[in-house]
């Protein structure tokens, strides 16, 4: 089964990949020819991820998953939410948001957040959506180089690293995008 996963990111191309099995293969924006922006601006996390699977099944007409992740701090009313890639400003700049987010968050006491993922799967007619959650804290600084976005000062429930401390396989296991990942898969399995 071959599949269009809606992502530029390199990144997050590699981490989904690497956790879903043989049977289904990826293809990403760029193998497909689809170089514009996919607009983002519903209002919700889930929206977003139904937006850019519902364009490119439409567009291009390929069976498709697109996901949206956002970290939520308890303490900021959950921001950045479905801003967080462009947390800081439109340039999504993931230095300057996790600057933006250790400032708001240093006078709070509680630094309690959780990484939401929603996917979302166009199939023939149909849409489908699996989520995932990760909860955890805000660090006061980062740890770590591994990883990408909010991942240095992310540190899971549980455990003493934060995601850019941790090997790829474990982040993939415990975090929010590999729950929902896990999803999907158990739904595909049923297609096979």
């Amino acid at each position: 089964m071959t599949l269009v996963f809606a992502t530029n990111n390199p990144n997050k191309l590699k981490e989904v990949q690497g956790l879903l099995p043989s049977y289904i293969q990826l293809k990403s924006l760029e193998d497909i020819g689809c170089t514009e922006d996919i607009i983002e601006d519903a209002p919700t996390i889930e929206g977003n991820a139904i937006l850019k699977a519902k364009y490119i099944k439409d567009t291009y007409g390929y069976d498709c998953f697109a996901d949206d992740t956002g970290l939520e701090v308890i303490a900021l009313n959950n921001e950045p939410g479905v801003y967080s890639a462009r947390y800081a400003g439109p340039q999504k700049n993931a230095s300057d948001n996790m600057n933006k987010l250790l400032i708001n968050l240093a006078t709070q006491t509680d630094r309690s957040a959780q990484f939401k993922t929603v996917i979302a799967f166009a199939k023939a007619n149909s849409m489908y959506t699996f989520e995932g959650i990760c909860k955890g804290e805000i660090t006061k600084e980062r740890q770590g180089d591994g990883g990408f976005g909010y991942d240095p000062i992310f540190k899971p429930e549980g455990y003493e690293a934060t995601f850019a401390q941790m090997a790829l396989a474990l982040k993939g296991k415990i975090g929010h995008r590999g729950k929902a990942v896990a999803k999907f898969i158990e739904y595909t399995a049923t297609l096979q």
